[in-house]
């Protein structure tokens, strides 16, 4: 090779400085490395380290042997992260750009060497490693990065895997325009049978009216509403609890009914997922109306307000007259709050209907004995079977072992009066308690959405753990036996039917999320009544929901590790799904990542630092433990949609991690972690972030995606979430492809702006249309999406002005299908807090 001239001080110079970030970088590496390698993990970083470290002083010392150790160090490391990575693009970052970089420094100050090479060839070798910068990072764009196709989506077909759950309410058997539940439908399919936007037409959509209602929230932000249409009008309800009506066409406001929510009440998010639509059936009013003729007619004989004996009318007559008088609610909006009410509304007029309860309310905490604000939250839409109102509530995660009870409690759809009340700790009674008596702390609730059926009399409840989620030395053994489980009850009784356990004796924060959905599944022996249940643990089961057994090939128990803070407590076996889970293969110190090598190498010594050994990794208080998938893995509250013409689920999911360590209590008596009520001012942060959990031994701190504290980026390699297509009948994958960009996402909580299909962390569901089309929000890059169900591919975006972390509804009116999205955004996902409801649609000339 040419040799340069005598080096110019210039050229020394620049060679010093590149010289001493090349040493830096070298010990940092070597360092870290050093350390890595002590607990067992790769070498690379300090054989790197080092030889970096070396190549760093001989630039200072202007030797060209400087360049030729680093261009040892630059082949070495390129063959490494090939082995490592093969063609996972998202490895190489970490462990190459950093490197080359510093590559391109190195050949640029050649020249200036003694005995280096001519600036030709020093610019030349820069020049190509630029070259490689360059195209290296247009593969960042590639779009839809890891899209895999496994089998082609089924058409349409004539036998509807379609269910029957009744027909007494609008919302078993919704009008085809309408969206008549919080999951559409009764069966909570989140199908709807319009057709009119396409993916050939989908490019076309615009916004047809916006609404903005005014209830915006700067902390715990997150409504995570989806409205329901029935007739000419859109029902919902905002963070804290406003019930709104607005015109189907126009978006122009009805009324709405402000329950007066304190700021105080908000539990862990203000969440408000929807309403329930409610018709008082032609018997219940009859029954209201001969109450009415009863009032009115002693009325006319007997004017006295003393009966023939002296003494005073009893109240009966009063609450009949008050019911008599609520016969203009015959069409009611039911809502929870989060302070633990019940209201009851007319649908017409946004007025309360008197005769359900006290003036249109009931207090669900009756009989729960403390309750302090934020504790116990309705943030689900109830459901509604056999003119019963069944609702679960929210319990404050992570503060009391002796929190309130999870109760679930039913009341008469048209009175208010409470039916049953069944708390898990408690399980075979479901006779309400009265007087001082107080239903059991800590037992497991259900804060999610459940399902039910009229016409088999069941409803069907996700019930979440008790309290103290990470600690279960000191649950009962009912408790260990119904929490985290698929409870099916008998609607008339209250009491238990089935139930199948989806994790024994929960440590890990596995409650089930997602709202069941009900339809009809292939069996030998024809369609079976089926319920199918997504799981955090990314399971999905399916039951024959009149008898709890197992379909599609059931589950097994397997054996998971042992051990961790309460070996004796640990079951050896824990159930996996053997129909169809989106729970990815088990992370490795490869997996790891960040956008240099500093920030994977930190994340490799917190892998090894912690205890992993798989699935169902035990909490462990001597050190860290990895959680995989974390809480907020798998399916939550978004749950899936299902098309019942075609056979297919359609579920997205995250894929993160959480990184755990339990906390001794005298430990977080020295940090100030106490329970919510004690504390001076709610300080916000993730679940499980320092939360007390005050009566175990052990407070709990939660690294919720395993972030990097130094960055905010997680320490796990993309993607994050995905989105999949499932066959209905054999539970086999069809297609997956990550899900969400990286627009809004980046270091130290930038907003990059990048289009670069990273898979981001999602939460909210999907809709499903006859028009072939998958209509989902969701991820943190702030967008509403259009897939196409066949291909997977989005077909159409939009930019939302706040988070969409909620689920979309479609409709219909005038001729005329709506796809509606509340964007309200969401504190624990980091997107922007809003107050809009929004409404797409086709120009008119086209539909």
């Amino acid at each position: 090779m040419p040799q340069s001239p005598t080096p110019s001080r210039s050229g020394s110079f620049f060679a010093k400085i590149v010289g001493i970030i090349i040493a830096l970088v070298g010990l940092a590496l070597g360092g870290g490395g050093l350390y890595l390698a002590t607990l067992g993990g790769s070498w690379y970083y300090l054989i790197a380290g080092v030889f970096m470290l070396l190549s760093g002083i001989q630039l200072l010392r202007g030797k060209a042997s400087g360049a030729g150790i680093f261009a040892l160090v630059f082949i070495s490391t390129f063959l490494w992260a090939a082995w490592e990575s093969g063609f996972n693009y998202w490895r190489w970052i970490p462990r190459l750009d950093v490197v080359l970089i510093l590559a391109i420094l190195v050949a640029l100050v050649m020249p200036g060497l003694q005995g280096g090479p001519s600036r030709k060839a020093g610019f030349s070798t820069a020049g190509v490693l630029c070259l490689g910068l360059v195209i290296a990072g247009a593969l960042a764009f590639v779009p839809e990065r890891g899209y895999q196709r496994f089998a082609d989506v089924p058409g349409v077909a004539d036998n509807s895997r379609a269910t029957s759950v009744g027909d007494a309410q609008v919302a078993d058997d919704p009008a085809r325009g309408d969206w008549a539940a919080y999951g559409r439908d009764s069966a909570a399919t989140r199908y709807s049978p319009l057709d009119q936007i396409t993916p050939d037409n989908v490019g076309d959509l615009k916004i047809a009216w916006q609404y903005r209602t005014g209830d915006m929230l700067e902390h715990r932000w997150g409504a995570e509403t989806t409205p329901l249409k029935v007739g000419d009008d859109v029902f919902l309800c905002t963070s804290r609890n406003i019930v709104i009506s607005l015109d189907a066409a126009t978006g122009e406001e009805n009324w709405r009914y402000d329950p007066s929510v304190s700021k105080e009440a908000v539990p862990y998010t203000a969440a408000c997922r929807g309403v329930t639509y409610y018709e008082v059936p032609d018997e219940r009013l009859s029954e209201l109306a001969e109450a009415n003729d009863a009032v009115q007619n002693a009325s006319a004989e007997d004017t006295d307000p003393q009966a023939d004996d002296g003494t005073t009318p009893e109240p009966a007559s009063t609450d009949l007259a008050a019911n008599a008088q609520d016969l203009m609610c015959r069409n009611r909006i039911i809502s929870g709050t989060l302070d633990g009410r019940l209201i009851q509304v007319d649908a017409e007029t946004g007025k309360p209907c008197s005769g359900f309860g006290d003036n249109g309310q009931v207090d669900i905490k009756r009989n729960m004995g403390e309750t302090p604000p934020g504790y116990v939250s309705i943030n689900s839409a109830p459901v509604v079977v056999r003119d019963r109102i069944v609702t679960g509530h929210q319990v404050l995660d992570g503060q009391r072992r002796d929190a309130p009870s999870g109760v679930i409690k039913a009341f008469d759809a048209v009175t208010g009066e409470i039916e049953w009340a069944w708390d898990a700790a408690r399980p075979n009674h479901s006779e309400p308690l009265t007087g001082s008596e107080t239903y059991e702390r800590g037992s497991p609730n259900m804060w999610t959405t459940a399902v039910g059926d009229s016409q088999l009399g069941m409803v069907y409840l996700p019930m979440a753990n008790s309290a103290g989620d990470y600690w279960s030395g000191s649950r009962t053994p009912a408790e260990n036996k119904w929490s985290s489980a698929m409870v099916a009850l008998n609607v008339e009784t209250g009491l238990p039917e089935w139930r199948f356990q989806t994790a024994h004796k929960d440590v890990w924060d596995y409650d089930p999320g997602s709202q069941p959905t009900l339809i009809d599944f292939p069996s030998d022996n024809g369609e079976v009544p089926a319920l199918v249940m997504p799981t955090k643990q990314g399971d999905i089961y399916v039951f024959n929901r009149e008898t709890g057994e197992l379909l599609g090939g059931g589950a097994e128990e397997r054996p998971v590790p042992q051990g961790g803070a309460e070996p004796e407590e640990r079951s050896a076996t824990q159930p996996f799904s053997n129909y169809a889970t989106l729970r990815q293969p088990d992370i490795t110190e490869k997996d790891m990542w960040g956008m240099s090598p500093f920030d994977q190498l930190f994340c490799r010594i917190q892998y090894r630092q912690a205890s992993w050994e798989g699935m169902y990794t035990p909490p462990t208080a001597d050190q860290p433990w990895v959680q995989y998938t974390g809480y907020n893995g798998g399916s939550d509250w978004g749950s899936v949609s299902i098309d019942p013409q075609r056979g297919v689920i359609v579920a997205n999911y995250n894929d993160m991690p959480n990184y755990n360590k339990l906390v001794p209590r005298e430990i977080a008596n020295e940090r100030g972690w106490v329970p919510r009520e004690m504390q001076e001012e709610d300080s916000g942060g993730a679940e499980g972030a320092g939360d007390p959990q005050a009566g175990t031994p052990y407070a709990i701190d939660v690294n919720a995606g395993w972030r990097v504290p130094y960055t905010g980026l997680l320490c796990k390699q993309p993607p994050y979430g995905h989105i999949r297509a499932i066959d209905l009948a054999s539970g086999n994958t069809l297609w997956d492809r990550p899900f969400g960009t990286a627009r809004a996402n980046g270091p130290w909580g930038i907003r990059s702006g990048l289009p670069i299909d990273i898979g981001t962390p999602n939460n909210g569901g999907s809709a499903v249309t006859a028009g072939g089309l998958i209509f989902i929000a969701a991820a943190t890059d702030d967008l509403i999406r259009a897939i196409d169900i066949e291909t997977g591919e989005t077909v159409w975006q939009d930019v939302l002005p706040a988070g969409g972390q909620a689920n979309p509804m479609v409709y219909e009116v005038n001729g005329r299908q709506y796809l509606v999205i509340v964007a309200a955004g969401h504190h624990f996902m980091e997107t922007p807090s809003g107050d809009y409801v929004i409404a797409y649609a086709l120009p008119e000339e086209d539909t």
